[in-house]
């Protein structure tokens, strides 16, 4: 079986992983950098919605579309090799825009290809880590860590933005582009020396033997694991009416700062900068308490209280901007506390050489919603209302949390996979027989 750390590997892993995550870590700071430099640039150049509308598109798109799929190869293939490809993919498709720009003759479909480049290479690199560190962290430890990771997520929300602009005002584009260059190296070169984890099939070679899955088999086995486990179909059900809901009425939150609460462009900032700090504190809290010791009571907690603050903004009063930062903090701070047990169950339960796929799908299937909710949202906001909105959002997140703990299949999602599936029906699962 794949070699996994425990906690009486003390330092060892911990050496391992954080040398690792330092380089993924500074690589994201450097990507962000990079994002908000390409969108100031063509909102400068084009002053086309149109064209900042497809750029998100591209940008979203691959890692949506192209999920699944992509989360079959990365459970076939070396993770390590994954990460190193996707990265220096990255690199160099960012060097040659760092040429045209330095040259001159930077065209906008240029641009548009960096970008779906970006995602691809991205939507590769995101199961690959994932389904990596659940190998190489003790499983006592993954919540600790998603807390980490999301921690990480909030501090660059808030600095990435000042830092990019500060950037443009020192720098030409290409000048940040190849910062981003340099952080990629930075990812790229603990993955030379440091060993990670693979799944038992990748470790024995026997991808692409004769008599084992081909990629289409794999690709079914995948979806048959998650359609015939009710715990993750609840997960994924629960992730999608987030994003189909809360996605979109934070995106109208600049519009209901200046309509409803009369604010400014600094107002916005301080709802802004409240989603952060809750974000880094709620990552730090779960990092140092790791949650209860049923992780799924943790996020289901955590996600009846994003609901709580999505209401509160929804009925605080417009004549203080102040009930909208208090509730956006909440809002914040409690997104890891959902987020990172969910990850965290997903890397302790999910198989091994099955995660690529079920974090892939569940990640396409949920972020699809995004973009129809924003559709849906606009108009309808339009007609009843951003606070509407906003209430239907708090109100459902509300109740889920609290029915998903009277759903015994949700809540023993953590109990052993293996004690629900016998050893024929997993074989018969991963090899794809009788299809």
């Amino acid at each position: 079986m794949a070699t996994q750390f425990s906690v009486q590997d003390g330092r060892k892993w911990k050496t391992h992983f954080f040398t690792i995550w330092g380089g993924q870590a500074f690589s994201l700071l450097g990507s962000q950098l990079v994002g908000f430099a390409l969108i100031w640039h063509l909102t400068v150049s084009t002053g086309s919605a149109t064209v900042l509308a497809t750029a998100s598109l591209v940008g979203m798109l691959p890692q949506v579309v192209l999920g699944p799929i992509v989360g079959t190869l990365v459970d076939r293939w070396n993770r390590r090799i994954v990460m190193m490809v996707a990265d220096t993919s990255i690199a160099l498709a960012t060097i040659g825009l760092a040429i045209l720009f330095a040259l001159d003759i930077v065209e906008i479909w240029q641009i548009y290809v960096l970008m779906f480049v970006r995602s691809l290479a991205g939507g590769f690199h995101f199961p690959a880590m994932g389904a990596s560190t659940s190998l190489m962290v003790p499983k006592e430890n993954l919540t600790r860590i998603q807390g980490v990771n999301q921690m990480l997520n909030g501090g660059l929300n808030i600095v990435s933005a000042p830092l990019g602009a500060i950037m443009l005002e020192l720098l030409p584009i290409q000048g940040i582009l190849a910062i981003d260059v340099i952080t990629a190296i930075a990812a790229i070169a603990p993955l030379f020396f440091i060993d990670v984890p693979q799944p038992e099939r990748i470790q024995n070679g026997d991808v692409g033997k004769i008599g084992q899955p081909s990629v289409w088999q794999d690709f079914k086995a995948g979806f048959r694991y998650v359609w015939t486990w009710p715990g993750l179909m609840i997960i994924g059900a629960m992730a999608v009416v987030i994003n189909f809901l809360l996605t979109p009425a934070f995106s109208l939150l600049p519009l209901l700062v200046k309509d409803y609460f009369g604010g400014s462009a600094m107002q916005l900032g301080w709802v802004n900068a409240a989603v952060g700090i809750g974000v880094i504190l709620g990552g730090l809290t779960l990092s140092v308490w790791g949650g209860f010791e049923r992780q799924i009571s943790t996020s289901l907690v955590g996600l009846a209280g994003m609901g709580i603050g999505t209401l509160v903004m929804s009925q605080a009063p417009s004549s203080t901007i102040l009930w909208a930062v208090m509730a956006a903090f909440i809002v914040g701070f409690m997104q890891p506390i959902t987020n990172g047990p969910i990850f965290a169950i997903m890397q302790t339960v999910v198989d091994p050489d099955m995660q690529g796929r079920v974090l892939t799908l569940l990640n396409s299937v949920a972020g699809a919603m995004a973009p129809i909710g924003l559709l849906i949202a606009g108009p309808l906001s339009d007609r009843i209302g951003i606070q509407t909105w906003f209430l239907l959002g708090g109100l459902i997140c509300v109740l889920m949390g609290i029915a998903g703990f009277f759903i015994p299949a949700l809540m023993n999602i953590e109990a052993d996979r293996t004690a629900k599936i016998g050893p024929e029906e997993k074989f018969v699962a991963e090899s794809g027989i009788g299809n």
